[in-house]
């Protein structure tokens, strides 16, 4: 009789704990002890911390969430769309955001400045941050050029070179390049952009190389078409015609690029390596 009863008041007691934490665990949260492992979803924060460019929108902001969702300490750069970096930061408690435009190289150095202040490291940087302008490569002006290269290339360069130096001190790193399919085929009347890809995707192998001793892991994801805002001028009749030329027979979704990510993240041995998810539109 005793045993059962004492099962009774155990089982009460737990139910009682339990209970208590969930109930109180948003102002626990406060505390210095558990507002370091929780989020505000609940997720148990990890140790790695992960920088992100154009990060507030489209490839970049799935990344993040998914990211974020995992328990990851993430740091959203964005440059020009203030509202949808805050949305960010308000929904997850371990998005920190920072406004920097990464073809600058002084906006660079303050971004990573600042990363390096709060958070003492840099597990991994994603180079996701671009921009496209279609147009006959033979009316190309020398504007559309440095604006294509600067912000597609040079970035990539840009803040690659700048958040080196901590992860060769450390000696270790992941650096991963969201590169495209046209860097690796070409694409007609996008010939500066398919230029700036296929340049971070030599980069990308150079860097593998160099790196390498230094446990620092470089690789590019080469996306083929994904339905985000870059790929909104296409009508509904063209994205037809190309499902048609893809073996999958869809477009690609932005977490079919962040699944690539988080392996990466959690992989230890691929470097210098160029990934193109494409749906078998291309296979090289």
């Amino acid at each position: 009789e005793s045993g059962k009863w004492l099962q009774i008041v155990s089982s009460f007691a737990k139910s009682l704990i339990i209970g208590f934490f969930y109930f109180y665990k948003k102002y626990l949260q406060k505390i210095f002890l558990y507002g370091n492992i929780f989020n505000k979803k609940g997720i148990i924060k990890m140790e790695k911390v992960i920088l992100i460019t154009g990060a507030s929108r489209g490839i970049g902001r799935e990344i993040a969430e998914k990211l974020a969702q995992k328990g990851y300490q993430v740091i959203a750069n964005y440059n020009k769309s203030e509202e949808k970096a805050q949305e960010l930061k308000k929904e997850y408690s371990n998005i920190d955001i920072y406004k920097a435009d990464v073809s600058k190289r002084q906006e660079v150095q303050g971004m990573v400045k600042y990363i390096i202040d709060k958070y003492k490291k840099i597990d991994v940087l994603i180079n996701n941050a671009g921009i496209s302008i279609s147009g006959l490569f033979t009316e190309a002006t020398d504007e559309e050029w440095n604006k294509i290269i600067n912000n597609n290339l040079y970035s990539v360069f840009c803040t690659t070179q700048e958040v080196l130096s901590n992860m060769i001190m450390r000696k270790k790193g992941c650096i991963i390049n969201i590169s495209s399919i046209w860097g690796l085929v070409g694409s007609s009347c996008e010939t500066i952009y398919s230029v700036a890809k296929a340049g971070v995707d030599g980069m990308t192998k150079s860097l593998a190389k160099e790196l390498g001793p230094s446990n620092i892991r470089v690789n590019s994801i080469a996306p083929g078409i994904i339905d985000t805002d870059m790929n909104a001028n296409y009508t509904v009749e063209e994205i037809e015609e190309i499902k048609e030329e893809i073996p999958l027979e869809r477009i690609g979704k932005k977490t079919d690029i962040s699944k690539c990510v988080e392996w990466l993240i959690d992989d230890e041995y691929t470097t210098g390596q160029i990934i193109s998810i494409n749906g078998g539109w291309v296979i090289i």
